[in-house]
């Protein structure tokens, strides 16, 4: 079981997974993977930037202020003095071992990515510290241990550090399969872990379902629940599309296919070792534990009314346009745009190219637009191949994502005639040869009546 940040943060979230776990655990071998308390990531990152500019005074402030948060939970559900004395005495080692890192890191004036990962290893210690003293405190005997602890080996690709599969595989099953043994329930820390020389690092983004997923695998559970605050994955954002509905179930390939278009889903890395082995993954919430849930399973299984499984939608895009006649017949043309923006670290959403090879679209986050240009024209135009490159700024992809799709006749037209319905200019397309997902780019302005079109047609709300 995995939970997220918003359901260990607060009195009554932490109370309700305690009993979750405890409610379980009676029948079943648990493992616990929790995240960081929702904020406390951002909190981290923000101390160790300051902290880098020199700024001690902001780094203790922020390590006193995880102090009260982290305590003052402690004290509403730790009940016996003595679960509440260690957890405390084991929160201070913590939290000193933190400004210890700032200071040092505003000594030197300088964030490194190793020293970074290091900072931010921090949230998800004094969380798993938290939920194990209340864990224990309330009958369930736990122990708490980091992901290294727990055996996850990585490279040293700080902030997205890779797991060394075969040796780690190897390590968590000689390390929590004697605790599981002994009726001892493993409270792991998400997101982090170690290279094989003991050197923190962090798992990136999804981290802490990485971690859940690669325990799963390891120890052959029979499920991988992912405990967060939706029920399930939506066939929608039910803030844009009030109709959306839980998704019962859905394939792996499904469920990478949305991540990356911005749908409350898990990262594809994470998902990667279950579906190697086809571990099921059931995503629940936990402020709703019998409502509706997602399992998320190795086969397709397709209904026919399940052609189209989810709308899924990115805002605060920006699409770039690269063009020239030049382009025509050139070959590496596309390769010599995207390895520019993966050199200076722009990820790109989407791509598109005519027929006439004559431009090539790319959509990308708004945040890297202004980058992105720089990169560009920097490095292309002084190429007789490139003369222009245009950017629109406000524009939304959406995205139509199920396996029913692939070898259907006239989804394209069908999803194309309803969004024109609604009045709305697609600026651009683009289609896997996988055939799970049709992306397009529209207006910002014409996202939500994009979204709504798509619902409707394909009937998800039903």
């Amino acid at each position: 079981m995995k939970f997220g940040g918003s359901s260990v943060g607060g009195v009554e979230a932490l109370k309700n997974v305690v009993a979750l776990i405890s409610d379980y655990a009676s029948a079943n071998d648990v493992v616990v993977v929790t995240s960081a308390m929702n904020g406390v990531t951002n909190n981290l990152i923000q101390a160790a930037t300051r902290a880098s500019q020199r700024d001690e005074k902001h780094a203790t402030e922020v390590t006193e202020q995880l102090r009260t948060r982290h305590e003052d939970l402690c004290e509403q559900v730790i009940t016996k003095t003595d679960e509440f004395n260690q957890t405390m005495a084991k929160l201070d080692v913590e939290l000193r071992e933190l400004e210890k890192a700032l200071t040092g890191i505003s000594y030197l004036g300088e964030l490194t990515p190793r020293s970074r990962d290091y900072v931010l290893s921090f949230g998800e210690k004094l969380s798993t510290l938290v939920l194990a003293g209340a864990l224990h405190d309330s009958g369930v005997n736990v122990q708490r241990l980091t992901g290294e602890e727990a055996g996850i080996v990585t490279d040293a690709s700080f902030g997205e550090a890779t797991p060394l599969m075969h040796v780690t595989q190897q390590k968590v099953k000689e390390r929590l399969n004697p605790l599981i043994k002994n009726r001892k329930m493993p409270v792991v820390t998400g997101y982090i872990a170690a290279t094989q020389d003991g050197i923190p690092t962090t798992l990136g983004r999804g981290g802490s379902d990485y971690t859940a997923t690669i325990i799963g695998s390891a120890l052959g559970a029979n499920e991988v629940w992912i405990w967060t605050d939706v029920d399930g994955i939506m066939t929608a954002d039910p803030k844009i599309e009030h109709a959306a509905q839980t998704i019962r179930e859905i394939s792996f390939m499904e469920a990478m296919e949305m991540s990356h278009f911005g749908a409350k889903a898990m990262h594809p890395r994470a998902l990667e070792p279950a579906a190697k082995i086809g571990l099921p993954i059931r995503v629940k919430n936990t402020f709703n534990p019998n409502g509706p849930d997602t399992l998320i399973l190795q086969d397709q299984r397709i209904k026919s009314v399940n052609i189209v499984k989810a709308v899924t939608s990115v805002r605060e895009a920006s699409m770039v346009t690269v063009s020239g006649a030049g382009m025509h017949g050139a070959p590496g043309t596309a390769a010599k745009v995207l390895d520019a923006l993966g050199k200076n670290d722009v990820n790109v959403l989407m791509i598109s190219q005519s027929s006439s090879e004559a431009n090539i679209s790319l959509v990308m986050a708004r945040s890297n637009l202004e980058r992105a240009n720089t990169v560009l024209r920097k490095s292309l135009l002084k190429e007789s191949l490139f003369k222009e490159i245009s950017s629109e700024t406000d524009v939304s992809v959406v995205a139509a994502v199920g396996a029913g799709m692939k070898g259907t006749p006239g989804i394209a037209a069908r999803l194309f005639r309803a969004v024109a319905d609604k009045g709305v200019n697609v600026k651009m397309i683009a289609q896997g040869s996988s055939e799970l997902n049709i992306s397009f780019v529209v207006r910002e302005d014409d996202l939500l009546k994009s979204v709504h079109a798509v619902h409707e047609e394909f009937r998800l709300g039903d």
